[in-house]
Formats: structure tokens, sequence, C-alpha cells
């Protein structure tokens, strides 16, 4: 079989396609054939070594994928030959508060390989009616949302959320809080991108562009009250604002940092908002599998950007990092 490895080097000159023997499943195992995977920002980094962690080289990176399932060790219960699954992203957190523990595409291999070998207790089911392209999308970017809106921050009929973006997480985001029942406001710098954000269900947009002052526009659609939420994905050139634009007792989840790592916040910011800050290492695997059993309920389909051959990485990458796509970009296998 092939995979991709990162190895030491200059970004994406550090990416090499390696031959490697097919895994066989030990006790409590599976192995995958993948059929597809999608991309993180995180994986930029990782190749582009700009990732706050560092991790034993060489590695396999991608922490999505989707496969069938080929082989089974012994005493497998939570999954059969020929099933569709994906793996979580972190490996041994099943429920309740988080532990570290290894990550997919981090301290463990990741996806990008056509097999992969994994736990049992780190797989999940995925929705029946999803394609394999549409099923890898989930692992991460629509999981870290469901665990921002819904697990932590008990999302309702009417509350209001702030969505920074159109990127995987903001998209999946959007979608959860149409189908609770929750008004979206979406903010980006493209008027096309908010053209399709409106048609995905959000309730007003934003141009950070030509509307600098988003946080305040953002109260004013709110009728000056501030949102419950904000999905929070600029990190520190954003983060202040985003406090500004919550209600008292507002959430603010932060995911992201495309904006920047470094800054300075007033902590009176969130003191005189009563605000919840709130970090987020995406889900645990009984956050994914309640995701997954409303999406399958809903029927809802998550939104793909743009397909790329899983070889083709260094390109996907790069095209991810031009910041162009709607959603998800995905690897076929």
């Amino acid at each position: 079989m092939q995979a991709i490895t990162i190895d030491v080097g200059p970004p994406f000159e550090n990416l090499s396609l390696i031959d490697r023997p097919v895994p066989t499943p030990a006790r409590g195992e599976v192995v995958l054939k993948l059929k597809a995977a999608s991309l993180n920002y995180r994986d930029l980094e990782m190749v582009s070594g700009t990732y706050s962690s560092r991790f034993p080289l060489p590695l396999v990176p991608l922490s999505d994928g989707v496969g069938e399932v080929v082989a089974v060790g012994d005493g497998v219960t939570r999954a059969r030959l020929g099933d569709r699954v994906a793996g979580t992203f972190w490996q041994g957190w099943v429920a309740g508060a988080f532990e570290d523990c290894p990550q997919l595409g981090g301290s463990a291999d990741g996806m990008l390989s056509e097999y992969v070998k994994l736990d049992e207790i780190g797989i999940v089911q995925v929705p029946a009616h999803l394609t394999d392209h549409e099923a890898a999308t989930l692992p991460c970017a629509a999981v870290t949302a469901w665990q921002a809106l819904v697990t932590d921050g008990l999302l309702k009929a009417g509350e209001t959320v702030l969505i920074q973006g159109t990127g995987g997480v903001a998209v999946f985001a959007l979608q959860f809080a149409a189908m609770f029942g929750a008004r979206a406001i979406v903010i980006s710098s493209s008027d096309a991108k908010l053209e399709r954000a409106t048609a995905l269900g959000a309730s007003a947009t934003v141009n950070y562009v030509k509307t600098p002052d988003w946080h305040l526009a953002a109260r004013e659609l709110n009728g000056g009250r501030g949102v419950d939420h904000v999905i929070e994905v600029g990190g520190a050139e954003t983060l202040l604002r985003s406090l500004e634009a919550i209600r008292l007792g507002g959430q603010v989840h932060l995911i992201g940092y495309v904006g920047g790592k470094l800054g300075m916040v007033n902590p009176m910011a969130i003191l005189n908002r009563r605000a919840v800050l709130r970090g987020l290492p995406t889900g645990s695997r009984a956050t994914f599998e309640a995701m997954n059993r409303a999406i399958a309920e809903n029927r809802m389909r998550p939104v793909i950007d743009r397909v790329f051959p899983w070889r083709d990485f260094a390109d996907a990458l790069r095209y991810l990092g031009e910041g162009r796509h709607f959603g998800k970009i995905v690897l076929s296998f």
C-alpha cells in the first residue's frame, strides 16, 4: 500500500509518497480501506512547521477520513466487515470530560494512507445517506462545531449565533444553527460567500471589509442585545470584538486562530460581559455519535468545495491556504 508522510524539510518539500505493508489488526483493532479524507487548517500548519505542538517524524498526516472495514481483530464488537466508519480525532476520548490521548495525524499516524489500522474504541459508523466524500468531512470540523454549540453551548431555538467565515467549522455551525431553529449571523470578506451562506440558512450577513465594526453590526442585527454564541476562528485579531459582540453571559467558542496567535485581551472585557470563553479540542466519540444521529434524522449534507485525488495532497493544501474555499476540501481515494 501507499501513504504520504511528513518528514524534516522545507514546507511541501517534506512530503513523500511511500510504500508500506498493509497492516494486520491485533485484538480489538480494525483495518480500513480508505475511501475519502478531508483537510483542516491544522494539516497545513503541520506541513508548514507552524503547528503549536511538535510530533515525531516521519508522520502520516490527516485526522479526517472514512473507509470500509476490510479486516477485524479478535474481540471486535463495534464494526463488521464492509461497514463504513470514520476515525475519531482523539482516539481515546470516548465520553465525558476531555483527557489527553493519541490524536490522528499528530501523536499517531493519520488517515493519508490507502489502509489504516485503528482501535475499535476510536471509530464511529457514518450516516448511511452520506457519500464517502461527505462523511469524510465530519471528524474534526463538524464535531468541533457540534461540541461548541450543542454539547457545551446547549444551543436553543431562538438563540443567535455569530459565525466568523465560511470554512469547514463555520459552515457546519451554520447548518447546525439552522437545524436547531437558531438565528445565524455570518461574517465574511466575500459577498459571493455571504450569498451562499444565506442560501444555507443564514438569517443575516456582514461583509467585515465593508463594515470593519462587524461586532457592532451583529449587535444591531440582534436588536442591540448582543448575540448568544460566537464561533471564533480568527484568534488574537478578532477575539476582543467577539467579546464585545455577545450579550451579558454570552458564549465565545474559541476554535481557530487564522488571524494570529499572539495578542492581548483586557480581562475586563470578559468580566464585564460575564462572558463564557471556551477553548474547543474538537469532541468525544459520544459527541460524534450524537451528531451523526442528528445529521441522519435531518438528512443534512455537508458542503464540499472541491475534491482532489489523494496523491495531490500538496495541491489541496495550497488551495486551502489560499482561503478561497466554502466548506470542506476533500481527498478522494
